[in-house]
């Protein structure tokens, strides 16, 4: 099958091989996806070649006395094989030749996938493949590991949606395997096994024997070899795959898991953030056999419309709504062989929440009028012909994004749908979509209410992630009410026609020369606007990028929340009449910026300036209600909440407030927002905000220069602002740091929440590019013996990373680790980065020649590898423009400084941020538990609770213990300690 683009031949061609792999004289096969790339005459060896292996079973298949073992053998694989008995081999081997690897449990499918350099991709496959062959797990490694898996299990605690999940498995009936624990921990995985006489080692190999069986794994290759010799080196490498000619396990006879008393009821759940949120939910028989019809897609499309006559737009009027999602993820929880779930989730206004009855109330109306008119062939037709135009225009994906999605799909669908059926709507089956939508009743439902309000109210506990909630009878009034013929609600009708479908996909001319990188095409005192006609991809799309700048939000910590809160309403008013482009897949977002308003819009060029006119319009003559405006700013409180309650964004948000001097901490803004704002001060905001602007564009794709031209005049002409007085640096002022180790450790702001995060940062200075690619390549040789030291072998926690920092153009690097307040003291685990740095200037001291060689030409080939689609083409020069440093041809540049590199270079360089007089400050965000000094009650929980709002409004900052005393100077008042410190001038790194 061929899928192509106008006006150019076929870009990949697909065949579909089946190698064989002979185990028994059954001779059993490993279905396989090999995709090709079309060689282009003169193309440079640039796309990374991918792999990705799907097996047939995942959490389902957990035994009932060790849950979670699924995912930790997906953990565990990893670790060495028999071929390759290093533990962190693999790891070492992609991170040497500029790849990566990831995996993923799901409830009835596990997947693995890399990337890596096509001269290296043989070797990969076959040091993967042994995971499938012979791994190791050893039992030493295991101990260890499950660490990692414990840690990944205390980080997804505190996260809402994880903990609903597991709340809503729980309603399975006795028996389903979605009331197992899939995600597993220490406690099921290591102490009651011990506690129990379970040897897991043995269990584990057992779990693979059992279950890693070639038959019911499918595989995806993609590299720019030959079909034959991809074929062969599959067939080759592939072929030891055990095949135990055992049944594939089948959950499909579990039907109606939900059909159960406690299932159509009202839960009452305390969220982790602050959030009011409502979701319906529906438990479907399986709908993945009705792929061709889609009923679900269908039904969400119009539940989940948010144009004139939608449940959105008759609850934002109401102001009891700011967002609605409806329909099925197509994920192992919401789908799979026992059901398909199909749920609306309503984020609440605080007057919605009171009124949480009324707006399910008004979801059955809508369902009910669809249920009396029945599908809609015209509607239908809508989705279909959109779904066909980006599934025939679309843009290659990220190799190893791609393979993933096909050996997933080739589980689910015949082999002649391998590459639409996830895709396309095929045909139209009016019975089967009638079929769906007539289970969506009220008496079917499951109602969870999640809000900070509902605290104190909830006797319950959910076992795992420890969730408060309560069970309660929907109330008598609205249950009679659903169980009758109830009336529809006259405001709830079909959406109209889509007017923003694009019909001409015809490729522009040039109407000036082609040119590789972007050239500004206007310079005026108003604006400007870069340009690039694409001659690459070749596609009827294009991106808008504006980036409207005022020197009035930096002002003060007030005005960047009149700012934040103008963006938010802006949004809110375009919401509607901007759907209906949403959904003909033209996409559009406005970000407030630290130094203006950003517009971003893309899609089908056809149709795509009615929509940036429209965003302009609604710009110019702005406007706001006080209803909207108490509605919005209420919710903004809640996310600058939600932000601050993350230790790893209070941990970003405190090194930002050292480094970059005049910057309005997140802190700043949330106690200027708790002060109360008026919607006078916001319409004076919003007046004095446009009326002096520099506004700078990019447009790229298929427009012409002249049609280009026309968005920024139309900025102009319809803003009608004078220039700024002066130019403004779109950047901070950093200061420069003393020569020594600071600390500065503060409390997380979530109470009981056990996660801490440890960053240490060591700052460089104002650099060349030159020294910038240095800092690069070091980080790049940092990474796995990183990972190796502090996550496998110290087991600190699961997230753990060097970083290459440029924070507004002063160059810095940094190690992070992601840890628990119940295992470690973050100043142990600082002390361990130390432990890391030392060791890894001993290994930068012995690193042969070749290594180093080796670690250069991956770089040089990260750097080399080209765009897969235009969006990544358009980010990089963006942010080119953004900064205001416009070298597009950065990477070149890069390219040609690490040719010149040697081993001494990188050595000298990282031992110059080492020892006396480096430039260190270490920023704790310190979580809950035993390891932390003031939480030595035996009797303290750590579990996650809600904070109030008054409790994260400021710092508390913590004592440095003995530990680190005499090797860290304290910072117990940030403002205090930058404003003695020298600032470094504006430097941008172009040179």
């Amino acid at each position: 099958m061929v899928i192509g683009w106008a006006g150019q031949s076929a870009f990949f061609p697909f065949l579909s091989v089946s190698a064989s792999f002979p185990r028994s004289a059954r001779g059993q096969k490993l279905p396989v996806r090999v995709r090709q790339e079309e060689e282009q005459q003169g193309e440079t060896d640039t796309i990374l070649s991918a792999a990705a292996l799907c097996v047939g079973v995942g959490s389902f298949a957990d035994p009932d006395d060790l849950p979670g073992l699924a995912h930790f053998l997906e953990h565990m694989v990893f670790m060495g094989s028999l071929k390759y008995p290093d533990e962190n081999g693999f790891d070492a081997f992609l991170k040497k030749h500029g790849g990566s690897d990831n995996a993923s449990t799901d409830c009835e499918r596990t997947v693995f996938q890399f990337d890596v350099q096509r001269k290296y991709f043989k070797e990969a496959l076959d040091r993967w493949a042994q995971f499938f062959i012979h791994p190791l797990m050893i039992r030493d490694a295991i101990d260890r590991e499950v660490e990692a898996v414990d840690s990944e299990y205390q980080l997804a605690r505190p996260s809402d949606a994880n903990r609903k999940e597991m709340l809503f498995g729980s309603l399975a009936r006795p028996g389903h395997p979605m009331g197992k624990f899939f995600w597993g921990n220490a406690e099921t995985l290591k102490h009651d096994p011990k506690r129990n006489n379970i040897d897991t080692h043995a269990r584990l190999r057992e779990f693979w024997l059992h279950y890693y069986s070639a038959h019911y794994m499918t595989l995806v290759v993609q590299s720019k070899e030959t079909l034959d010799t991809l074929e062969k080196w599959v067939t080759e490498i592939f072929s030891n795959i055990p095949n135990n000619g055992l049944p594939k396990p089948n959950f499909g006879h579990l039907t109606d898991p939900f059909d159960t008393p406690a299932f159509n009821k009202l839960y009452r759940v305390v969220p982790i953030r602050k959030v009011h949120a409502l979701t319906i939910t529906w438990a479907l028989p399986p709908q993945q056999q009705h792929y061709r019809v889609k009923p679900l897609h269908y039904i969400s499309w119009l539940v989940g419309h948010e144009g004139k006559g939608s449940i959105l737009s008759f609850l934002r009027k109401k102001c009891w709504a700011l967002a609605l999602f409806g329909g099925n993820g197509e994920t192992g929880f919401e789908q799979n062989s026992t059901y398909s779930v199909f749920s609306i989730s309503i984020t609440l206004t605080d007057e919605g929440y009171e009124h949480f009855n009324e707006v399910a109330h008004t979801v059955f109306q809508y369902l009910k009028m669809l249920q009396q008119l029945g599908p809609d062939k015209r509607i239908f037709e809508e989705i279909q012909k959109i779904e066909d135009n980006e599934f025939h225009y679309q843009e290659q994906t990220d190799p190893v994004e791609y393979v993933e999605n096909m050996c997933e799909n080739m589980q689910l669908y015949p082999l002649p749908d391998f590459l639409t059926g996830d895709q396309l709507l095929f045909e139209y089956k009016p019975e089967i979509i009638t079929d769906a939508l007539n289970q969506l009743i009220p008496q079917k439902a499951n109602l969870v209410l999640l809000s900070a309000a509902n605290e104190g109210k909830c006797d319950l506990r959910e076992k795992w992630f420890g969730t408060h909630y309560s069970i309660e009878d929907i109330e008598k009034t609205w249950a009679d009410l659903w169980n009758s013929d109830f009336e529809l609600n006259p405001d709830l009708h079909l959406p109209a026609e889509n007017k923003y479908i694009a019909t001409d996909f015809a490729l522009k001319p040039f109407d000036c020369p082609e040119t590789e990188y972007p050239v500004k095409i206007v310079d005026t005192t108003q604006g400007c606007l870069w340009y690039k006609k694409d001659n690459k991809f070749k596609i009827p799309k294009a991106y808008i990028r504006f980036h409207l700048i005022s020197p009035l939000i930096q002002k003060s910590a007030s005005n960047v929340v009149l700012f934040d809160i103008f963006v938010n309403i802006l949004t809110h008013n375009l919401a509607e009449p901007a759907y209906e482009a949403d959904v003909a897949q033209l996409e559009y977002k406005l970000v407030a910026g630290e130094h203006g308003l950003i517009v971003r819009v893309k899609g089908f060029n056809h149709k795509l300036p009615l929509l940036f006119q429209l965003i302009i319009d609604y710009l110019a003559d702005f406007d706001s209600t006080p209803a909207v405006f108490g509605m919005i700013t209420e919710q903004l409180k809640k996310t600058y909440f939600n932000i601050l309650i993350k230790p790893e964004t209070l941990a970003k948000d405190v090194r930002l407030l050292i480094l970059e001097y005049s910057r309005w901490s997140m802190i700043d803004k949330y106690q200027a927002l708790l002060q109360g704002f008026t919607i006078e001060a916001l319409l004076n905001f919003v007046k004095e905000f446009k009326s002096q602007l520099f506004v700078e564009g990019l447009v790229q794709g298929n427009f012409t220069s002249k049609e280009s031209m026309d968005f920024l005049k139309y900025v102009v002409d319809k803003l009608d602002f004078k220039p700024l007085e002066k130019e403004i640096p779109v950047q901070f002022r950093v200061v420069e740091l003393p020569g020594a180790h600071h600390l500065c450790k503060v409390k997380a702001l979530n109470k009981g929440d056990a996660n801490s995060e440890v960053t240490v940062y060591y700052q460089s200075g104002a650099r060349s590019l030159k020294e910038y690619t240095l800092m690069e390549l070091l980080v790049m040789h940092m990474e796995e013996p990183c990972f190796d030291f502090l996550r496998t072998k110290q087991t600190l926690g699961y997230h753990v990373y060097p970083t290459c920092r440029n924070t507004s153009g002063i160059l810095g690097f940094s190690v992070t680790v992601g840890t628990q307040a119940t295992k470690f003291n973050s100043e142990v685990v600082d002390k361990k980065i130390e432990e890391f740095l030392s060791s890894f200037e001993e290994r930068m001291e012995n690193l042969t020649e070749d290594a180093f060689h080796t670690q250069v030409v991956a770089l040089i080939k990260l750097k080399e590898c080209e765009d897969t689609h235009l969006g990544e083409e358009v980010d990089r020069n963006w942010n080119e423009v953004a900064t205001q440093q416009y070298l597009f041809d950065r990477l070149a540049h890069e390219i040609q400084a690490l040719k010149s590199f040697s081993k001494v270079d990188l050595v000298n360089w990282f031992k110059s941020h080492r020892g006396n007089g480096s430039k260190i400050v270490s920023v704790h965000v310190v979580g809950y538990g035993k390891y932390e000094t003031e939480d030595e009650d035996p009797s303290a929980t750590c579990e996650p609770s809600n904070s109030s709002y008054d409790e994260v409004a400021q710092l508390t900052y913590l004592p440095t213990s003995p530990l680190l005393a005499d090797a860290t100077i304290p910072i117990t008042d940030i403002r205090a300690f930058t404003s003695t410190l020298n600032l470094l001038p504006y430097h941008k790194i172009v040179k």
